[in-house]
């Protein structure tokens, strides 16, 4: 079975995954995550610069399987996650889904022979968690053509965040709604404000009109006369019947620069992320304090929800694990980094490629080797050499004394 059937449902696959929904039975009450509100939050641009910013961050993770258990499933996740994305877009659509749900379920893809071949991110309102009668849990998902599959809980990876009052799913955003609606205020306090900028609007008194008719047409003649194209300058003519003539204008609030920051913190404080971040002017301490609570975490929980889902209770026990790393070394200035390969890749603590992956750098061949300052020996030459006995044959040091009394004479 091919990701492209897997993926959209096709009608003869689907007895492989589920032969029959009459075998399952909703385990919570509460089996999907409404995301409309979700939906609307993504259309703000001040969200979507966080969580767009945040998950190109956290694209740059490296997903690495450690150990001798599933080879040929190493091999493949080696180079990509499934057949549609590369690491960078599923790491990238992980966060999104993570940030604008706190829920993420992440299902395996298996070939005809149910073997699993790689892992697919799912929306969680396309999933639901029911349990068969044997008791086993599996996650039931829609397909883009409305057809359903299933796949066993435990071969599933699934990340949440803001977990209080249901035993699965995380709560929604709704703590954010307070601050989307002031941004919905501003943004249509501008909009009113631009749109009737450029209108006339006036109130006065007429006289000499007692007919309701005469006084619509005198109306109609003012405004054709005044306010039509031929009226070029702009300039209003009020004839002698006219008195009081008072212009009327709308005043909208308008939110000032310093309520409007505040009002964007919320939002970056709520994803993690800070504005210095987003338009790349975040110094490298800044940068660091980003990894350390906003990267680091998610890669940490996407290492373990992979382990379980990958390899079984004893694999894990023998050293087989999923580790998603990041180089928080690329978070420095290049100063730093031109200091760091100075103090570290001299004293042997850095190999040539690692310091060459600073700079992002191609490695280069034979470049897995630290040197030390001074005569640059390879490191385990270095060390080698040390280990080697310093006491001479006995033939070398009675060659050494005949030597002498032949130079003597």
């Amino acid at each position: 079975m091919g990701l492209k059937e897997w993926l959209f449902g096709e009608e003869k696959d689907q007895p492989k995954v589920l032969k029959q929904t009459n075998d399952f039975e909703f385990l919570t009450k509460r089996n999907g995550v409404d995301i409309r509100y979700y939906n609307h939050a993504y259309e703000n641009a001040i969200v979507r610069s966080a969580v767009e910013t945040k998950a190109q961050h956290i694209s740059k993770l490296k997903v690495e399987l450690q150990g001798s258990a599933k080879p040929k499933l190493k091999n493949r996740l080696r180079h990509y996650p499934n057949s549609f994305m590369t690491w960078p877009q599923f790491l990238a659509r992980c966060s999104t889904i993570l940030d604008l749900t706190n829920n993420l379920f992440i299902i395996p893809v298996k070939n005809d022979n149910l073997e699993t071949i790689g892992f697919f991110p799912v929306l969680p309102e396309k999933v639901k968690l029911v349990e068969d009668k044997k008791g086993h849990y599996w996650l039931k998902y829609k397909f883009e053509r409305g057809k359903y599959g299933a796949a066993r809980f435990d071969e599933c990876a699934y990340l949440v965040k803001h977990q209080y009052k249901s035993d699965l799913f995380g709560e929604d955003n709704d703590a954010l709604r307070p601050t989307m609606d002031l941004i919905a205020v501003q943004e249509a306090s501008i909009k009113n404000a631009v749109e009737n900028s450029n209108n006339y609007r006036f109130i006065a008194n007429v006289g000499n009109f007692t007919d309701p008719e005469d006084l619509a047409e005198e109306r109609k003649r003012f405004t054709e006369y005044n306010l039509k194209g031929e009226n070029t300058d702009g300039v209003l003519l009020f004839p002698n019947t006219y008195s009081d003539v008072k212009e009327l204008t709308n005043k909208y609030y308008t939110v000032d620069t310093e309520q409007m920051s505040f009002i964007k913190e919320n939002v970056f404080d709520y994803f993690g992320i800070n504005e210095d971040v987003i338009q790349g002017k975040a110094t490298s301490e800044q940068l660091d304090a980003f990894f350390n609570l906003a990267i680091e975490p998610f890669a940490i929980a996407l290492s373990e929800a992979l382990s379980r889902a990958i390899y079984t209770d004893d694999e894990r026990a023998y050293g087989n694990h999923v580790y998603v790393n990041a180089n928080r070394l690329q978070y420095m200035s290049v100063s730093e980094k031109v200091n760091m390969a100075q103090q570290l890749g001299d004293r042997g603590v850095l190999t040539i490629n690692e310091i060459r992956e600073l700079f992002n750098y191609a490695p280069i061949e034979n470049g897995d080797v630290a040197v030390i300052r001074g005569e640059y020996y390879a490191v385990n030459e270095k060390l080698g050499e040390q280990t080697e006995p310093t006491e001479k044959p006995a033939e070398t040091a009675e060659n050494g004394s005949e030597s002498e009394e032949q130079n003597n004479e």
